[in-house]
């Protein structure tokens, strides 16, 4: 995604051929060394010619060959970590960086404590900003503004599990007064649209994606999400109820990890992926409809959130250089 997102908003970008290690068959990972070799030295050319004053890495694997080549020449780095359980190319950069940024407590697990500085994580400033009532939230997207409202958002692409929560249960959709905004993904809106013809229902709002995702929370009661670490920190600066749904196709599972750091605080509820299509739209409803219930996890999740982070971690950067 990043080699069109930012040469789109004009920054040039360099790509590596890197990649993880292949778990699952062994003999694949030959193609791995030799991509690892060449992804370094790829780095240190292009550290050579660009001469950085510090480096940031974010976890990805060309931030490892990167950050890892730019210790060696004792340029300054620094390394942020957005999920409750550090991955690996963190985890083995955090000996050679200078400080570490993370958004959860307890990461002295995985770095040493005198590097660690809580930040939290960069978030969206239109989710955060907008500026409409929760009234003009919800007609912005045609529906009732006095009416309870559900928002349901498995990511720009889709999640097929969330998806199906809605699909096999409109029975209860039907018998409810309860609005649903369902973002179903553009990955699953062709197939969904078929689906739904014929079927269409007053209270419930399709669409494949969201653009002002700040109206979209603005107008919802309680939202439905998979865990990631960015969607989790625009919930606790926002103060928003959620039931996190962790998506299982992420490495270490690190997503069921955020979400447990908020069950842990009685700040989120969670659904088990598997779950899901059975149980998460009935918990939806019954939460929706208990006053008592949202405010508690809207408190309670609100405590967790750390403004700024943006503009902390670039002071820390600062500090480097």
């Amino acid at each position: 995604m990043e080699m069109q997102r930012v040469p789109a908003a004009g920054y040039e970008i360099k790509g590596l051929p890197i990649k993880g290690f292949d778990r699952a068959h062994k003999l694949n990972n030959i193609s791995v060394l030799c991509k690892l070799v060449k992804s370094l030295r790829m780095a240190r050319a292009i550290i050579r010619e660009f001469r950085p004053q510090v480096a940031v890495g974010v976890g990805g694997y060309a931030s490892g060959a990167t950050l890892y080549e730019c210790s060696k020449m004792g340029i300054p780095c620094l390394i942020q970590e957005q999920n409750s359980y550090a991955g690996v190319t963190n985890k083995l950069l955090a000996k050679r960086v200078r400080k570490i940024c993370v958004a959860y407590e307890g990461m002295q697990r995985f770095f040493p404590a005198d590097k660690i500085i809580m930040t939290g994580n960069p978030v969206r400033q239109n989710v955060l900003a907008t500026p409409m009532s929760v009234e003009e939230a919800r007609r912005s997207f045609g529906l009732q503004p006095d009416r309870k409202t559900i928002l349901f958002v498995g990511g720009s692409l889709g999640a097929r599990t969330v998806n199906r929560s809605i699909m096999e249960h409109l029975d209860l959709v039907a018998g409810t007064d309860v609005q649903i905004i369902w973002q179903t993904g553009k990955y699953y809106s062709e197939s969904i649209a078929g689906f739904m013809r014929g079927k269409e229902l007053p209270n419930l709002k399709i669409m494949d994606f969201i653009s002002d995702m700040g109206a979209a929370y603005k107008a919802a009661d309680l939202v439905v999400s998979r865990a990631g670490a960015s969607s989790i920190s625009e919930f606790q600066l926002i103060g928003k109820p959620v039931i996190l749904v962790p998506s299982p196709n992420v490495a270490e599972d690190h997503q069921t990890k955020n979400a447990m750091a908020l069950v842990n605080k009685d700040a989120a509820l969670c659904v088990r992926d598997a779950e899901a299509p059975d149980t998460l739209l009935r918990l939806a409803l019954e939460t929706v409809a208990d006053d008592a219930r949202l405010a508690s996890l809207a408190e309670n999740v609100r405590k967790m959130g750390l403004h700024n982070s943006a503009d902390v971690i670039a002071d820390e950067v600062l500090k480097l250089i």
